[in-house]
Protein backbone atom coordinates (compact mmCIF):
# COMPACT_ATOMS: atom_id res chain seq x y z
CA UNK A 1 0.00 0.00 0.00
CA UNK A 2 1.29 3.39 -0.73
CA UNK A 3 0.53 6.38 1.67
CA UNK A 4 1.00 9.98 1.20
CA UNK A 5 1.92 11.47 4.45
CA UNK A 6 2.40 15.05 5.81
CA UNK A 7 4.55 15.76 8.89
CA UNK A 8 6.49 17.64 10.77
CA UNK A 9 10.49 17.28 12.02
CA UNK A 10 12.15 18.15 14.96
CA UNK A 11 12.96 22.16 13.74
CA UNK A 12 9.13 22.15 13.08
CA UNK A 13 9.59 22.10 9.05
CA UNK A 14 6.50 20.65 7.12
CA UNK A 15 7.70 17.55 5.31
CA UNK A 16 5.47 15.82 2.85
CA UNK A 17 6.16 12.55 0.84
CA UNK A 18 4.79 8.77 -0.02
CA UNK A 19 5.65 5.64 1.92
CA UNK A 20 4.95 2.28 0.57
CA UNK A 21 4.29 -0.39 3.62
CA UNK A 22 1.73 -2.95 4.60
CA UNK A 23 -0.38 -1.18 6.50
CA UNK A 24 -1.28 2.37 7.80
CA UNK A 25 0.23 1.46 11.02
CA UNK A 26 3.43 0.35 9.94
CA UNK A 27 4.14 3.68 7.83
CA UNK A 28 2.97 5.56 10.83
CA UNK A 29 5.77 3.94 12.78
CA UNK A 30 8.36 4.28 10.13
CA UNK A 31 7.78 8.39 10.30
CA UNK A 32 8.35 8.24 14.04
CA UNK A 33 11.36 6.10 13.54
CA UNK A 34 12.46 9.24 11.51
CA UNK A 35 11.73 11.69 14.59
CA UNK A 36 8.78 13.22 12.50
CA UNK A 37 5.57 13.99 14.17
CA UNK A 38 2.74 12.79 11.73
CA UNK A 39 0.34 15.83 10.91
CA UNK A 40 -2.11 13.64 8.10
CA UNK A 41 -1.66 10.15 6.24
CA UNK A 42 -3.77 8.69 3.81
CA UNK A 43 -4.24 5.83 1.45
CA UNK A 44 -3.16 6.75 -2.38
CA UNK A 45 -4.03 3.40 -3.82
CA UNK A 46 -7.69 3.96 -1.77
CA UNK A 47 -8.07 7.52 -3.06
CA UNK A 48 -7.45 6.32 -6.63
CA UNK A 49 -9.48 3.64 -6.57
CA UNK A 50 -12.59 4.79 -5.00
CA UNK A 51 -13.10 8.04 -6.82
CA UNK A 52 -12.94 6.59 -10.73
CA UNK A 53 -16.13 8.68 -11.46
CA UNK A 54 -13.96 12.19 -11.19
CA UNK A 55 -11.01 10.63 -13.41
CA UNK A 56 -11.37 11.99 -17.25
CA UNK A 57 -9.84 10.79 -20.06
CA UNK A 58 -6.65 12.65 -21.01
CA UNK A 59 -5.58 14.13 -23.84
CA UNK A 60 -2.74 13.38 -26.21
CA UNK A 61 -0.66 15.28 -25.07
CA UNK A 62 -0.49 14.19 -21.05
CA UNK A 63 -0.26 10.17 -22.53
CA UNK A 64 2.66 11.47 -24.46
CA UNK A 65 4.02 13.13 -21.79
CA UNK A 66 3.99 10.06 -19.07
CA UNK A 67 5.04 7.79 -22.03
CA UNK A 68 8.29 9.46 -22.21
CA UNK A 69 8.88 9.59 -18.79
CA UNK A 70 8.21 5.94 -18.43
CA UNK A 71 10.45 5.54 -21.26
CA UNK A 72 13.63 7.78 -19.74
CA UNK A 73 13.26 6.26 -16.26
CA UNK A 74 13.76 2.58 -17.73
CA UNK A 75 16.29 3.85 -19.86
CA UNK A 76 18.21 5.38 -17.02
CA UNK A 77 18.09 1.49 -15.38
CA UNK A 78 14.65 2.26 -13.42
CA UNK A 79 13.28 -1.34 -12.75
CA UNK A 80 9.51 -1.35 -14.26
CA UNK A 81 7.75 -1.46 -10.97
CA UNK A 82 9.61 0.75 -9.75
CA UNK A 83 8.78 3.69 -12.52
CA UNK A 84 5.18 2.51 -13.06
CA UNK A 85 4.69 3.00 -9.13
CA UNK A 86 7.04 6.46 -9.45
CA UNK A 87 3.89 7.28 -12.42
CA UNK A 88 1.13 6.38 -10.49
CA UNK A 89 2.02 8.40 -7.53
CA UNK A 90 2.90 11.28 -9.72
CA UNK A 91 1.29 15.06 -10.36
CA UNK A 92 -0.23 13.44 -13.84
CA UNK A 93 -4.19 13.86 -14.55
CA UNK A 94 -6.25 11.32 -12.25
CA UNK A 95 -7.29 8.92 -14.80
CA UNK A 96 -3.23 8.19 -15.43
CA UNK A 97 -2.07 7.88 -12.26
CA UNK A 98 -5.34 5.08 -11.80
CA UNK A 99 -4.34 3.61 -14.95
CA UNK A 100 -0.76 2.99 -13.33
CA UNK A 101 -1.58 2.16 -10.22
CA UNK A 102 -3.36 -0.58 -11.84
CA UNK A 103 -0.62 -1.70 -13.59
CA UNK A 104 1.37 -1.97 -10.67
CA UNK A 105 -0.95 -3.90 -9.17
CA UNK A 106 -1.10 -6.60 -11.94
CA UNK A 107 2.90 -6.25 -12.23
CA UNK A 108 3.14 -7.44 -8.82
CA UNK A 109 0.57 -10.36 -9.57
CA UNK A 110 3.48 -11.12 -12.29
CA UNK A 111 1.33 -10.37 -15.26
CA UNK A 112 3.26 -9.02 -18.12
CA UNK A 113 3.54 -5.33 -18.58
CA UNK A 114 1.74 -5.74 -22.33
CA UNK A 115 -1.00 -7.09 -21.18
CA UNK A 116 -1.21 -5.11 -18.13
CA UNK A 117 -1.20 -1.93 -20.20
CA UNK A 118 -3.99 -3.18 -22.31
CA UNK A 119 -6.25 -3.71 -19.25
CA UNK A 120 -5.45 -0.24 -18.05
CA UNK A 121 -8.05 1.68 -19.69
CA UNK A 122 -5.64 4.35 -21.36
CA UNK A 123 -6.54 5.41 -24.67
CA UNK A 124 -3.43 4.46 -26.42
CA UNK A 125 -2.74 3.43 -30.16
CA UNK A 126 -3.36 -0.17 -30.54
CA UNK A 127 0.65 -0.28 -32.11
CA UNK A 128 1.76 0.43 -29.03
CA UNK A 129 0.55 -2.78 -27.01
CA UNK A 130 2.28 -4.71 -30.34
CA UNK A 131 5.47 -2.81 -29.83
CA UNK A 132 6.05 -3.49 -26.02
CA UNK A 133 5.01 -6.95 -26.01
CA UNK A 134 7.95 -7.23 -28.78
CA UNK A 135 10.08 -5.30 -26.35
CA UNK A 136 9.17 -7.50 -23.84
CA UNK A 137 10.68 -10.79 -25.74
CA UNK A 138 13.64 -9.18 -26.59
CA UNK A 139 14.68 -7.33 -23.89
CA UNK A 140 14.16 -3.76 -24.75
CA UNK A 141 11.30 -2.58 -23.48
CA UNK A 142 12.62 1.50 -22.69
CA UNK A 143 13.27 1.00 -26.96
CA UNK A 144 10.02 -0.55 -27.80
CA UNK A 145 8.33 2.43 -26.27
CA UNK A 146 10.23 5.64 -27.84
CA UNK A 147 9.83 3.64 -30.90
CA UNK A 148 5.77 3.64 -29.90
CA UNK A 149 5.60 6.94 -28.80
CA UNK A 150 7.66 8.77 -32.11
CA UNK A 151 4.79 6.75 -33.72
CA UNK A 152 2.37 8.54 -31.64
CA UNK A 153 4.12 11.54 -31.88
CA UNK A 154 4.25 11.86 -35.74
CA UNK A 155 0.70 10.17 -35.88
CA UNK A 156 -0.53 13.25 -33.84
CA UNK A 157 1.26 16.01 -35.50
CA UNK A 158 0.09 14.95 -38.73
CA UNK A 159 -3.18 15.07 -37.47
CA UNK A 160 -2.78 18.11 -35.87
CA UNK A 161 -1.19 19.83 -39.04
CA UNK A 162 -4.27 18.73 -41.55
CA UNK A 163 -6.74 19.89 -38.95
CA UNK A 164 -4.91 23.67 -38.68
CA UNK A 165 -4.41 23.64 -42.04
CA UNK A 166 -8.21 23.60 -42.69
CA UNK A 167 -8.90 26.10 -39.85
CA UNK A 168 -8.02 29.37 -42.44
CA UNK A 169 -10.06 28.16 -44.55
CA UNK A 170 -13.13 27.41 -43.23
CA UNK A 171 -13.07 30.72 -40.64
CA UNK A 172 -13.07 32.39 -44.44
CA UNK A 173 -15.49 30.43 -45.68
CA UNK A 174 -18.25 30.47 -42.86
CA UNK A 175 -17.59 34.43 -42.41
CA UNK A 176 -17.85 34.68 -46.21
CA UNK A 177 -21.69 32.98 -46.06
CA UNK A 178 -22.77 35.60 -42.67
CA UNK A 179 -21.95 38.57 -44.80
CA UNK A 180 -24.24 36.96 -47.96
CA UNK A 181 -26.72 36.49 -45.24
CA UNK A 182 -26.34 39.88 -43.80
CA UNK A 183 -26.66 41.64 -46.23
CA UNK A 184 -29.59 39.83 -47.28
CA UNK A 185 -31.28 40.30 -43.78
CA UNK A 186 -30.53 43.61 -43.37
CA UNK A 187 -29.87 45.43 -46.84
CA UNK A 188 -31.83 43.72 -49.53
CA UNK A 189 -35.17 44.15 -47.89
CA UNK A 190 -34.90 48.25 -47.65
CA UNK A 191 -35.12 48.00 -51.42
CA UNK A 192 -38.07 45.57 -51.66
CA UNK A 193 -40.57 48.85 -52.18
CA UNK A 194 -39.16 48.87 -55.55
CA UNK A 195 -40.34 45.83 -56.25
CA UNK A 196 -44.04 47.40 -55.66
CA UNK A 197 -43.62 50.66 -57.71
CA UNK A 198 -41.77 49.72 -60.58
CA UNK A 199 -42.62 46.44 -61.40
CA UNK A 200 -41.83 44.95 -64.46
CA UNK A 201 -39.63 47.62 -65.20
CA UNK A 202 -36.67 46.45 -62.35
CA UNK A 203 -34.58 44.45 -64.37
CA UNK A 204 -34.17 40.51 -63.93
CA UNK A 205 -31.01 40.01 -61.60
CA UNK A 206 -32.33 42.96 -59.59
CA UNK A 207 -35.75 40.96 -58.63
CA UNK A 208 -34.03 37.76 -58.44
CA UNK A 209 -31.80 39.31 -55.45
CA UNK A 210 -34.77 41.41 -54.16
CA UNK A 211 -37.10 38.74 -53.94
CA UNK A 212 -34.03 35.82 -52.31
CA UNK A 213 -33.79 38.79 -49.67
CA UNK A 214 -37.47 38.81 -49.11
CA UNK A 215 -38.34 34.94 -49.22
CA UNK A 216 -35.44 34.71 -46.26
CA UNK A 217 -36.80 37.61 -44.03
CA UNK A 218 -40.58 35.99 -44.54
CA UNK A 219 -39.24 32.03 -44.51
CA UNK A 220 -36.11 32.45 -41.74
CA UNK A 221 -37.60 30.17 -39.31
CA UNK A 222 -38.49 27.29 -42.29
CA UNK A 223 -35.22 27.88 -43.76
CA UNK A 224 -33.14 27.35 -40.15
CA UNK A 225 -35.19 23.83 -39.33
CA UNK A 226 -34.38 23.03 -42.84
CA UNK A 227 -30.74 23.84 -42.22
CA UNK A 228 -31.07 21.86 -39.12
CA UNK A 229 -32.43 18.61 -40.38
CA UNK A 230 -30.04 18.33 -43.27
CA UNK A 231 -26.98 18.61 -41.19
CA UNK A 232 -28.21 15.86 -39.19
CA UNK A 233 -28.92 14.07 -42.00
CA UNK A 234 -25.32 14.68 -43.53
CA UNK A 235 -24.25 14.17 -39.94
CA UNK A 236 -25.70 10.45 -40.18
CA UNK A 237 -24.95 9.79 -43.47
CA UNK A 238 -21.08 10.37 -42.97
CA UNK A 239 -21.07 8.02 -39.92
CA UNK A 240 -21.80 5.30 -41.77
CA UNK A 241 -19.20 2.98 -43.29
CA UNK A 242 -20.28 2.65 -46.34
CA UNK A 243 -20.52 6.28 -47.18
CA UNK A 244 -17.05 7.33 -45.43
CA UNK A 245 -15.67 4.45 -47.52
CA UNK A 246 -17.53 6.36 -50.89
CA UNK A 247 -16.25 9.83 -49.38
CA UNK A 248 -12.31 8.84 -49.02
CA UNK A 249 -11.88 7.08 -53.03
CA UNK A 250 -13.63 10.29 -54.01
CA UNK A 251 -11.32 12.62 -52.04
CA UNK A 252 -8.39 10.40 -54.56
CA UNK A 253 -9.77 12.12 -57.15
CA UNK A 254 -9.92 15.48 -56.48
CA UNK A 255 -6.21 17.29 -57.99
CA UNK A 256 -3.60 17.82 -55.14
CA UNK A 257 -5.84 16.55 -52.54
CA UNK A 258 -5.63 12.94 -53.62
CA UNK A 259 -2.01 12.70 -53.91
CA UNK A 260 -1.78 15.11 -50.34
CA UNK A 261 -4.33 12.41 -49.13
CA UNK A 262 -2.51 9.01 -50.74
CA UNK A 263 0.63 10.49 -49.76
CA UNK A 264 -0.02 10.72 -46.22
CA UNK A 265 -1.74 7.21 -45.70
CA UNK A 266 1.28 5.71 -47.28
CA UNK A 267 3.74 7.58 -45.16
CA UNK A 268 1.95 6.46 -42.21
CA UNK A 269 2.24 2.72 -43.45
CA UNK A 270 5.51 2.85 -43.77
CA UNK A 271 6.49 4.55 -40.82
CA UNK A 272 4.48 2.01 -38.68
CA UNK A 273 6.08 -0.62 -40.69
CA UNK A 274 9.73 0.72 -40.17
CA UNK A 275 9.00 0.85 -36.29
CA UNK A 276 7.40 -2.61 -36.09
CA UNK A 277 10.80 -4.45 -37.64
CA UNK A 278 13.11 -2.25 -35.85
CA UNK A 279 11.60 -3.85 -32.67
CA UNK A 280 11.65 -7.68 -34.05
CA UNK A 281 7.97 -8.39 -34.62
CA UNK A 282 8.25 -10.80 -38.30
CA UNK A 283 7.32 -9.17 -41.74
CA UNK A 284 3.97 -10.54 -42.08
CA UNK A 285 2.42 -9.98 -38.54
CA UNK A 286 3.96 -6.49 -39.42
CA UNK A 287 2.15 -5.92 -42.66
CA UNK A 288 -1.00 -7.05 -40.99
CA UNK A 289 -0.82 -4.57 -38.31
CA UNK A 290 0.64 -1.67 -40.53
CA UNK A 291 -2.23 -2.60 -42.72
CA UNK A 292 -4.68 -1.70 -39.63
CA UNK A 293 -3.06 2.12 -39.47
CA UNK A 294 -4.44 2.55 -43.52
CA UNK A 295 -8.23 4.43 -43.54
CA UNK A 296 -8.74 4.51 -47.13
CA UNK A 297 -10.21 2.12 -48.90
CA UNK A 298 -8.42 1.22 -52.22
CA UNK A 299 -4.59 1.28 -50.20
CA UNK A 300 -6.27 -0.86 -48.31
CA UNK A 301 -7.14 -3.54 -51.16
CA UNK A 302 -3.79 -3.05 -52.07
CA UNK A 303 -1.54 -3.94 -49.31
CA UNK A 304 -3.83 -6.78 -48.33
CA UNK A 305 -2.87 -8.37 -51.86
CA UNK A 306 0.78 -7.18 -50.78
CA UNK A 307 0.70 -9.27 -47.60
CA UNK A 308 -0.89 -12.42 -49.13
CA UNK A 309 2.00 -12.23 -51.77
CA UNK A 310 4.57 -12.36 -49.23
CA UNK A 311 3.45 -14.85 -47.21
CA UNK A 312 2.97 -17.26 -50.69
CA UNK A 313 6.76 -16.18 -50.90
CA UNK A 314 6.94 -13.26 -53.06
CA UNK A 315 9.52 -10.54 -52.02
CA UNK A 316 8.22 -7.07 -50.62
CA UNK A 317 9.79 -4.88 -53.47
CA UNK A 318 7.71 -7.59 -56.12
CA UNK A 319 4.95 -7.91 -54.11
CA UNK A 320 4.20 -3.81 -53.95
CA UNK A 321 5.07 -3.26 -57.46
CA UNK A 322 2.92 -5.91 -58.64
CA UNK A 323 -0.18 -4.42 -56.48
CA UNK A 324 1.14 -0.57 -57.94
CA UNK A 325 1.06 0.29 -54.05
CA UNK A 326 4.13 2.74 -53.81
CA UNK A 327 5.57 5.30 -56.13
CA UNK A 328 8.55 4.52 -58.35
CA UNK A 329 10.81 6.06 -55.76
CA UNK A 330 9.07 3.95 -53.03
CA UNK A 331 9.93 1.05 -54.96
CA UNK A 332 13.42 1.43 -55.71
CA UNK A 333 14.03 2.24 -51.77
CA UNK A 334 12.66 -0.85 -50.27
CA UNK A 335 14.40 -3.03 -53.39
CA UNK A 336 17.49 -1.73 -51.85
CA UNK A 337 16.88 -2.30 -48.11
CA UNK A 338 15.77 -6.06 -48.94
CA UNK A 339 19.26 -6.05 -51.31
CA UNK A 340 21.33 -4.40 -48.16
CA UNK A 341 19.30 -6.00 -45.41
CA UNK A 342 18.42 -1.99 -44.38
CA UNK A 343 14.25 -2.37 -44.69
CA UNK A 344 13.65 -0.58 -42.07
CA UNK A 345 15.65 2.01 -42.68
CA UNK A 346 14.75 2.28 -46.17
CA UNK A 347 11.10 2.08 -44.89
CA UNK A 348 11.95 4.99 -42.32
CA UNK A 349 13.63 7.14 -45.37
CA UNK A 350 10.24 6.65 -47.21
CA UNK A 351 8.42 8.06 -44.73
CA UNK A 352 10.32 11.37 -44.44
CA UNK A 353 10.14 11.64 -48.33
CA UNK A 354 6.43 11.03 -48.44
CA UNK A 355 6.14 13.26 -45.17
CA UNK A 356 7.96 16.31 -46.76
CA UNK A 357 6.14 15.42 -50.12
CA UNK A 358 2.54 16.02 -48.42
CA UNK A 359 3.37 19.33 -46.48
CA UNK A 360 4.50 20.54 -49.86
CA UNK A 361 0.98 19.15 -51.31
CA UNK A 362 -0.76 20.76 -48.25
CA UNK A 363 0.60 23.82 -48.77
CA UNK A 364 -0.22 23.74 -52.95
CA UNK A 365 -4.05 23.00 -51.74
CA UNK A 366 -4.29 25.49 -49.12
CA UNK A 367 -2.67 27.78 -51.75
CA UNK A 368 -5.62 27.04 -54.37
CA UNK A 369 -8.57 27.00 -51.77
CA UNK A 370 -7.62 30.75 -50.57
CA UNK A 371 -8.23 32.52 -53.52
CA UNK A 372 -11.24 30.19 -54.79
CA UNK A 373 -12.83 30.91 -51.75
CA UNK A 374 -12.08 34.68 -51.58
CA UNK A 375 -13.18 34.66 -55.39
CA UNK A 376 -16.83 32.62 -55.08
CA UNK A 377 -17.20 34.82 -51.75
CA UNK A 378 -16.65 37.89 -53.43
CA UNK A 379 -18.42 36.96 -56.74
CA UNK A 380 -21.39 35.89 -54.94
CA UNK A 381 -21.54 39.69 -52.89
CA UNK A 382 -20.97 41.29 -56.31
CA UNK A 383 -23.76 39.48 -57.55
CA UNK A 384 -26.15 40.87 -54.87
CA UNK A 385 -24.72 44.48 -54.75
CA UNK A 386 -25.14 44.77 -58.41
CA UNK A 387 -28.80 43.36 -58.18
CA UNK A 388 -29.26 46.05 -55.52
CA UNK A 389 -27.29 49.19 -57.78
CA UNK A 390 -29.44 48.11 -60.47
CA UNK A 391 -32.95 47.81 -58.80
CA UNK A 392 -31.74 51.68 -57.73
CA UNK A 393 -30.79 52.83 -61.00
CA UNK A 394 -34.27 51.60 -62.26
CA UNK A 395 -36.22 54.07 -59.84
CA UNK A 396 -34.20 57.02 -60.90
CA UNK A 397 -33.56 55.92 -63.94
CA UNK A 398 -29.91 56.32 -64.52
CA UNK A 399 -28.44 55.19 -67.89
CA UNK A 400 -25.03 54.88 -67.84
Amino acid sequence: MRYKYRAVDAQGQEITGILTTQSEREATRQLQRRGLTVLNLSSLDQTQTTSPQKAQKPKRRDLLAVLHELATLLSAGVSLIEAVESLAASSHPLFITQAFNSIAGKLRQGISFSLALKESGLPLPWYLFQLVEAGELTGKVDQALRDGVAQFEYETRVNDEMRSAMIYPTILIVSGIGAVLMIFIIVVPRFAGILNNRGADVPFLARAVLNSGMFLNHHWQMLLIGAGVLAVFLTYLFTQPKMRTKLSDFSLHVPLLGTWIMEAETARWASMLSTLLENRVSLLRALELAGQAIKLPSLNVRLSQVTKAVRAGTSLSQALQDNDALNPTGHNLIRAGERAGELARMLRSLAKLLEESGRTRMKRFLLLIEPLAILLIGGVIGVIITGVILAITSVNEIKF
